[in-house]
């Protein structure tokens, strides 16, 4: 939560004068501060967040996800938090549905939409002119049948083959995204990647980004890490483990969450849980700074005493006829 020196529920609910831009968005890696800069983005604007974490859509994956409490929301109403179950696969299309329906509801309230997420392709297909492949169901269950017999590695090998640039972005444990990459490549005759455009919004936005150096990008991640053990991941992994955890798919492989199971299943002890969370998260960091890096339309800001003020100066700049 550190980085926004005014606190946000000290900040006014009324847009200022002058003409906001229609959509704002807080993007870049975890543990920057997005949250906190996104509810106090829109307290000073009058708007109201729509979350763009791929793992805060999940019902009970709160500490793991660092969800804003209600406290820590200061009054600003949120969207799209808490909406899955965890059973549930994760679908970038169904976001990209729920997302633009909340943002064009908001819109025509005149409210400010504020989009706050590290999950970049959920970002993109809230913004751009992304259409995603259907599915093929029986196409699926055979890669998901071979992806049982043999391995996420070997089907990695065949992405690589026939996407490099799709395989140089998918890790290769992460099965579930390789048969998806695997699954539109057949269906389309196209690498996975051609999937993703260039750069064409759909909305009017001013996308805020941001980061840190690396090494103390690294220690927050530490941090972070350290809190969320402290503050009951592991319980909360259990009560979730009851609630179908271990069928989700998707929520079952979250950073943390994948680790605690592990441990609950004594394959891990508990610091060994700890340590890899922290190591996931980090390459996870990385990731997250490539994918936005590329995006040329994005404000970089770091955090600092004065990030609200500067994130508002750019708002400012970026929105003819707005003033801060």
């Amino acid at each position: 939560m550190g980085g926004v020196a005014t606190s946000a529920a000290n900040l006014p609910r009324q847009p200022p004068n002058g003409r906001s831009p229609h959509v704002v968005a807080v993007v870049g890696p975890t543990a920057t501060g997005k949250s906190a800069l996104g509810v106090a983005v829109a307290r000073a604007l009058g708007g109201e967040v729509v979350n763009a974490d791929s793992m805060q859509l999940y019902r009970g994956m709160d500490v793991g996800t660092a969800k804003l409490t209600e406290a820590e929301r200061g009054g600003v109403t949120h969207h799209l938090l808490d909406v899955w179950p965890v059973t549930r696969a994760a679908s970038v299309a169904d976001y990209q549905q729920d997302a633009r329906t909340c943002v064009d509801d908001l819109l025509v309230r005149g409210v400010v939409p504020v989009v706050v997420g590290g999950s970049g392709l959920y970002v993109r297909a809230l913004f751009d002119r992304l259409e995603f492949p259907g599915t093929d169901d029986a196409l699926r269950a055979d890669l998901e049948s071979e992806l049982a017999t043999v391995g996420a590695a070997e089907l990695h090998h065949r992405l690589a083959a026939a996407d490099p640039a799709a395989a140089a972005a998918i890790q290769p444990g992460n099965g579930r995204r390789i048969v998806r990459a695997l699954e539109v490549i057949h269906l389309t005759g196209r690498p996975f990647t051609a999937a993703l455009p260039a750069y064409d919004a759909v909305y009017d936005v001013v996308q805020l980004g941001l980061d840190l150096p690396a090494q103390e990008l690294d220690g927050r991640v530490d941090v972070r890490v350290e809190h969320m053990f402290a503050a009951g991941l592991v319980d909360e992994v259990r009560g979730l483990e009851r609630a179908g955890l271990r069928d989700g798919r998707t929520a079952s492989r979250a950073l943390g969450y994948q680790q605690v199971l592990a441990m609950l299943d004594g394959a891990l002890t508990e610091a060994a849980a700890r340590t890899q969370t922290a190591q996931a998260t980090r390459r996870f960091v990385r990731r997250q700074r490539s994918w936005f890096g590329r995006d040329p339309r994005i404000h970089w800001l770091q955090p600092g005493p004065e990030l609200l003020a500067d994130a508002l100066a750019v708002l400012e700049a970026a929105t003819p006829g707005c003033e801060t």
